[in-house]
């Protein structure tokens, strides 16, 4: 059965934007972008909240600008190709490889599993992520961590008194001091 994956960059008082909704902070450097691009050929589907579905669109035709580096026009490829369900109540329409979910998250991923029963599915947007937490839905915890704090903004993780016990699967430490940490839930 494939795995659902949440995998964001994140400060390391644990926000995944600041404040005033930025994120310039956590641009990946070459080393930290290969990892990305690692994640990405792995997924199957992609779950996506409005906002994160708005800061990715970019990618539906980046790998076209001649001004990408090849590990980028390499991301902008996979990620036209990749399926995605998109959720949101205020979107009408969505473009590339996307759609709008027509059904409830749990059911969602009940029937993403099914149309692809191996590998990963990934799902991202702080909110969307936190609705999936609340259900158990998420497998595995892909986060990199960014040596900065930012004091606010919005939470990599939801804060709803949930507790969930994890387990380290994997951790990295890059040139750049962003700590890549990956954990599985025990099932």
């Amino acid at each position: 059965m494939s795995r659902i994956v949440y995998s964001l960059s994140t400060s390391l008082d644990g926000y995944i934007v600041d404040a005033e909704g930025q994120f310039d902070w956590s641009v990946p450097d070459e080393e930290v972008f290969a990892l990305a691009l690692e994640e990405a050929q792995g997924l199957s589907a992609h779950l996506l909240g409005r906002r994160l579905y708005e800061t990715m669109v970019y990618w539906e035709t980046a790998d076209r600008d001649p001004n990408l580096d090849f590990a980028e026009a390499g991301f902008g490829r996979l990620w036209r190709a990749l399926p995605k369900l998109v959720f949101s109540s205020t979107l009408t329409g969505v473009v590339g490889n996307s759609e709008l979910a027509a059904e409830p998250l749990a059911e969602a991923v009940a029937r993403l599993r099914s149309e692809h029963p191996d590998g990963e599915i990934g799902i991202g947007g702080a909110g969307l992520a936190a609705q999936a937490a609340d259900l158990d839905l998420i497998d595995e915890y892909r986060i990199r961590v960014h040596p900065v704090l930012v004091g606010g903004g919005t939470p990599f993780f939801a804060h709803h008194g949930r507790h969930a016990n994890l387990e380290l699967l994997e951790s990295r430490t890059f040139a750049s001091q962003v700590i890549y940490l990956r954990y599985g839930v025990p099932r």
